[in-house]
């Protein structure tokens, strides 16, 4: 199968960007994409056909709203002249691609948060004088985005959470819901170090300063453990920022450690000696975390939204919490009942080998894609 990606960048090393590794790995894909930062991204892309379509003006700010209307206008007038099968578009807004393209199957992490469930949200974080001109860029994105998607006839969400924010958002009933694998084989258990782990792009929606707080509490009464979190940063004015608040709570509160851009193979050994994962994101599309740490044997805590609900199951793989204080309060259980935590880390091995391998995941999307070949 000829196949054909789109992804709107990549500059981070992420879950989504982990999927779509190995998705084009299995199918030897060429890849379409307006920005490649080899340096913070994995390596393994380099083995690959990249292809940097351009499209983001330097001459316009380094931020998340232009970054998307850049990307978007990149992709709504490209014209792939080469021959292929199926083209499959990843991170949005690189589905654009469908406007002068047929033959699309659009793998959708999420509907695009910025002008969509998280828009109020980031209309907040912006200064008061920009926030008109935010408001008129969105209303303009979801105008094109939503004449777009009435034309992708075949799409995949990456989680049932995923799936209903396309119903709402778009009216789309006949999407199916497939999560992204893992490669269990490559994570394992190696002990306990007495640390928590939170591994996560640095961003005002990942509430890193959730994790803080909760380790503050827990560590009251639990000392000698240590809070590690890691994960990129984005060169958008606005991540940096909060990049540098998380800093100053870190140096606030003992034991707290930060590490940007971890190579993968030291974040499968960070997983590997923790005590427990924490995972505390604003209504996660999907999660990739939470499904790692149960593939390294570890537990993992928890917010209770978003697709990790689907994925952890509360008091069998791990915690699902409602509150800092609450984690902290698991995070006490997990630190001072080691043969239970242990039970819930080889739960959670079961789990992810039974539901989360790529094997079944591309048992699926091999029949979507030829589905898709058929338009």
């Amino acid at each position: 199968m000829k196949l054909v990606m789109t992804q709107s960048n990549l500059t981070l090393r992420g879950g989504a960007e982990r999927v779509l590794l190995k998705i084009a790995q299995h199918y030897d894909a060429v890849i379409y994409t307006i920005e490649y930062d080899k340096k913070n991204t994995f390596e393994e892309f380099e083995d690959l056909d990249i292809r940097v379509i351009g499209g983001r003006s330097s001459l316009l700010p380094y931020n998340r709203a232009f970054q998307g209307l850049s990307y978007g206008i990149g992709f709504y007038k490209l014209k792939i002249k080469e021959d292929y099968d199926v083209i499959n578009a990843q991170v949005a807004p690189s589905h654009w691609v469908r406007r002068n393209n047929e033959r699309v199957l659009w793998y959708c992490h999420t509907p695009m948060r910025e002008i969509y469930d998280l828009y109020k949200y980031r209309l907040s974080l912006r200064k008061p004088w920009n926030r008109p001109v935010y408001a008129a860029g969105a209303m303009a994105m979801r105008m094109i985005d939503r004449s777009v998607v009435k034309n992708i006839k075949h799409i995949i969400a990456n989680s049932t959470n995923t799936k209903a924010r396309i119903e709402k958002y778009y009216g789309r009933k006949d999407v199916i819901a497939l999560n992204g694998g893992v490669d269990s084989s490559r994570y394992s258990n190696k002990g306990d170090e007495k640390y928590f782990l939170y591994p996560s792009r640095f961003s005002p929606n990942k509430r890193q300063e959730y994790a803080i707080h909760a380790f503050e509490r827990f560590r009251t009464s639990n000392p000698g453990y240590r809070l590690i979190m890691c994960g990129s940063v984005s060169r958008d004015p606005m991540y940096r920022d909060y990049y540098h608040t998380i800093e100053r709570m870190a140096k606030s509160v003992p034991d707290v450690e930060l590490k940007t851009d971890v190579e993968d193979n030291e974040l499968v050994r960070l997983y590997s000696n923790a005590t427990a994962v924490l995972f505390t994101a604003m209504d996660e599309d999907y999660g990739l975390v939470p499904v790692e740490s149960m593939a390294s044997g570890k537990p993992i805590i928890a917010v209770r939204e978003g697709g990790v609900r689907e994925t952890v199951v509360d008091g069998v793989t791990g915690f699902l919490v409602d509150s800092p204080d609450e984690m902290a309060e698991k995070m006490g259980y997990v630190a001072q009942n080691p043969d239970e935590a242990e039970r819930m880390g080889k739960r959670g091995i079961d789990r992810v080998k039974k539901h989360y391998s790529w094997e079944a995941f591309f048992r699926t999307f091999d029949k979507e894609l030829k589905k898709a070949m058929k338009d």
